[in-house]
């Protein structure tokens, strides 16, 4: 390395797991919300999923969405897809940590929180403030991860 070029400063592990995030969130097939999930333990990825149709299904982008009380049901969120993953490879996810794209919605919180893992990342908050109280009363960390470049 020459004087002139200065190092590129080396990404955080929080900043690594949600950029592995955004980028599963890149494979998303339904274009009203993009979200990626990745689910870590021990600094290593464990199962990684995307916002999108169920498993053989058409996908929003190509047929339009299912629309109940202004959100669409025909996906399966992010967080529900990294969980599903990890079960259908026989992942254990106790205690692991899962970053997001978006915080979770009370439903996903809910799978989450039972799947026992332990801390929520998240890049950009989304909706349901009830998971704010509630994490704290089941001793789930909910933390914030903000991108130096805006992510």
């Amino acid at each position: 390395m020459s004087e002139k070029t200065s190092p590129k400063k080396r990404a955080s592990w929080d900043e690594y797991f949600m950029r592995i995030a955004l980028q599963a969130a890149t494979r998303s097939t339904c274009d009203r919300k993009h979200v990626g999930a990745v689910i870590v333990r021990d600094k290593t990825v464990l199962s990684t999923g995307y916002n999108g149709s169920i498993r053989g299904m058409p996908h929003c982008d190509d047929v339009g969405h299912m629309m109940e009380n202004g959100h669409c049901v025909a996906t399966v969120h992010a967080e529900a897809n990294a969980i599903i993953q990890a079960a259908r490879n026989g992942t254990a996810i106790d205690k692991a940590d899962i970053y997001i794209t978006a915080s979770p919605c009370w439903n996903c919180f809910k799978l989450i929180a039972n799947s026992g893992i332990r801390r929520i990342f998240y890049l950009e908050f989304y909706r349901d403030e009830k998971i704010l109280n509630v994490a704290r009363a089941a001793g789930i960390e909910l933390r914030q991860v903000v991108l130096e470049d805006g992510g």
